[in-house]
């Protein structure tokens, strides 16, 4: 075991050589997601100015991790999954270069978007849970797992308060294509990480997928307070989280700007969500966390609302900030908490139900709030998704202390 003491504590997990070459990777590769993310959505708005295609691109990007992401997560138990994330790196590298040569060219449009979205979305509905199981493996064990998957959170968010701004500036120079096809050499970075990591094969499940799928279903059904941390996952990730569809249009519409105040707007929220990640890198212990997790939400809550309710950038940029902050909390939290008590053997399936109900009801929220934006306006939509998110928090709220005597009681007995 490597010595702990000349790392300190917000960074402990990169004491672990493996960790250090999948952290430098990952940090390229999220950095080129992130320009791609920006710059689809700037496209889509850009060519048809509607929030309802916004909101039916992001759902078709992240539906699949609903609909795929449990039954891949069975998969994936039953191979290696550092050979699986090779391959599947080399997979989006092809999407992002397939996506850059049909907008260079001319040749995308609405219905092409929308599908080479829902490729995207496959693919990460593999990619996700892969990388997120692999992460003990990294660190040799449970001790610096928390760690671990606190810096790979702020890895995405760093990048999200980068890539944003730096997706705004790009878009203003040169064009989407070129954001697209940068994304597509981003890949390389986490391959070769990967290709230079020795580690020993990761253990695999015996059985069907079929069985496999109903193992890891069966351990999350049968704890309460996997449910209802699940069910806390699903609900603020069908409010908060749809803000992301809209801020084009309030980048737009609303503050009169253009690409680089929508990458603005994004870079706020990430700045959030980085400090959110810090937050919980310096974390020692699982104690508490759940009450973290319940005052966030109640946060992302009241942000919704000061966002919705706002014509001032600042004033803007400070609630996505927050927003930021919380959601992270919440996401990050929520997985730390399910890994640190997951046994080893169920932990790739445990996390793709998280991240499938994580994105999938982003995928919902996007959609729905698209929708609604549509009739309604992207004010009217956000408010409304803060309010019933502040709803949620009234019901959870006498819940709460129990639910953390729950989590006492799992991590003892784990």
């Amino acid at each position: 075991m490597p010595d702990s003491r000349s790392w300190p504590t917000a960074i402990r997990a990169l004491r672990h050589p493996n960790f250090r070459l999948y952290f430098a990777g990952q940090a390229i590769s999220t950095l080129g997601s992130w320009l791609q993310q920006v710059a689809l959505a700037w496209l889509i708005y850009r060519l048809t100015g509607s929030a309802a295609l916004l909101g039916i691109t992001t759902f078709a990007a992240l539906v699949p991790q609903l609909l795929v992401g449990p039954l891949a997560g069975a998969w994936i138990d039953r191979h290696d999954k550092r050979r699986l994330l090779i391959g599947v790196q080399g997979l989006l590298g092809l999407q992002a270069s397939g996506l850059a040569l049909l907008t260079v060219t001319g040749n995308i449009g609405p219905v092409l978007i929308v599908a080479m979205a829902a490729l995207l979305g496959v693919l990460n509905a593999f990619d996700t849970p892969l990388r997120q199981s692999l992460l003990s493996q990294f660190v040799s064990g449970k001790q610096d797992l928390p760690n671990a998957l606190a810096l790979n959170a702020m890895l995405f968010n760093s990048s999200r308060f980068i890539g944003p701004p730096l997706a705004g500036l790009l878009l203003g120079v040169t064009s989407e294509a070129a954001c697209f096809a940068l994304n597509a050499l981003s890949y390389v970075g986490l391959t070769v990480g990967l290709l230079i990591i020795r580690m020993a094969p990761t253990p695999r499940a015996t059985g069907s997928t079929g069985d496999v799928f109903r193992e890891g279903l069966a351990y999350v059904a049968g704890r309460p307070t996997i449910r209802l941390m699940m069910l806390s996952v699903l609900v603020v990730n069908l409010t908060a989280s749809s803000y992301a569809v809209l801020l084009p249009v309030f980048a737009k519409d609303i503050f009169a700007g253009d690409a680089r105040t929508l990458g603005w707007l994004w870079g706020a929220a990430g700045l959030g969500s980085l400090l959110g990640t810090l937050f919980l890198a310096n974390r020692h212990a699982l104690a508490g966390l759940a009450n973290t997790i319940m005052v966030c939400a109640m946060a992302g809550g009241a942000s919704l609302l000061a966002f919705a309710l706002s014509e001032h950038l600042l004033i803007s940029l400070l609630a996505m900030a927050l927003l930021g902050f919380a959601i992270t909390n919440c996401n990050v939290g929520t997985n730390i908490l399910l890994q640190s008590l997951a046994p080893e053997h169920l932990r790739g399936r445990v996390v793709s139900l998280y991240t499938s109900t994580r994105f999938g009801f982003d995928a919902i929220g996007c959609l729905l709030v698209g929708v609604l934006a549509e009739h309604l306006g992207a004010p009217w939509a956000m408010a409304v998704a803060g309010i019933l998110l502040l709803g949620y928090c009234v019901w959870l709220s006498p819940r709460q202390r129990q639910l953390g005597r729950e989590i006492a009681n799992v991590k003892e007995d784990s």
